[in-house]
């Protein structure tokens, strides 16, 4: 949307800490037009967090001026302040999750836990499928969430209502078989991976998601993955 510093001269007073958070709010949304969902005091330079559609902005006290798409670094430490909140931002509460609208696939004991959302049309969804072969120990539950094209959602149907789901999907995903069914089972669970995808800001795939309810985007390395599974179960 915006993609760097903008800064706009508005009339805005300083208000008692509070007030404060609750006027920078009234301010972004009037500008902006979306709903903000939180203003918090950050702990660098006086500067004001606000988290919307997903999103950090940082604004000064009196909102007049707003740091978009920008990354707040701590300079001693390195440390990506942005990455991080936006981390515990849009962290999924695991609970919410419907598990059942879900590809299960259980691996050795099963013990840890990963869910993953995923277009069959997605090339890092292929990419990612065959590396996690290397995965033992762990229960996989794969979210079909058809966003790229209409023949995402005719493929997720065909492999929704199949006999063997993680067969099939895994047959699609890793061997290149194209499923062959007709899809004419009742789907609407792919629909509401949709809806819910949405409403959670799950705007690419693969997205992964970890016992902790944080969130990574890509074919990552497994290396990598395998680290997050053991630091969260």
């Amino acid at each position: 949307m915006l993609k760097k510093l903008v800064l706009l001269a508005l009339a805005v007073f300083a208000v008692p800490l509070g007030a404060q958070e609750a006027k920078i709010r009234e301010v972004v949304e009037a500008k902006l037009g979306v709903p903000v969902v939180s203003v918090t005091k950050a702990d660098y330079l006086g500067l004001y967090e606000v988290f919307y559609d997903g999103q950090i902005l940082y604004t000064d006290e009196k909102a007049s001026a707003f740091l978009v798409e920008g990354q707040l670094v701590d300079a001693k430490t390195m440390r990506n302040i942005t990455a991080e909140r936006i981390g515990k931002l849009t962290a999924i509460n695991f609970a919410e999750l419907s598990l059942e609208r879900a590809i299960k696939q259980v691996r050795g004991n099963g013990k840890r836990i990963l869910v993953t959302f995923e277009d069959p049309n997605c090339g890092y969804c292929k990419v990612l499928a065959r590396d996690m072969q290397k995965l033992n120990n762990v229960t996989i539950y794969t979210f079909l969430y058809p966003i790229l094209s209409e023949d995402s959602l005719k493929k997720s149907r065909q492999i929704w209502c199949a006999a063997d789901r993680a067969k099939t999907w895994n047959k699609w995903m890793i061997d290149n078989v194209t499923p062959s069914g007709q899809g004419d089972c009742d789907s609407k669970a792919l629909l509401e991976n949709r809806d819910y995808g949405r409403k959670r800001n799950i705007s690419g795939t693969p997205t992964l998601i970890f016992a902790d309810g944080s969130r990574i985007f890509g074919a990552v390395p497994v290396s990598q993955i395998e680290q997050k599974l053991n630091s969260t179960r």
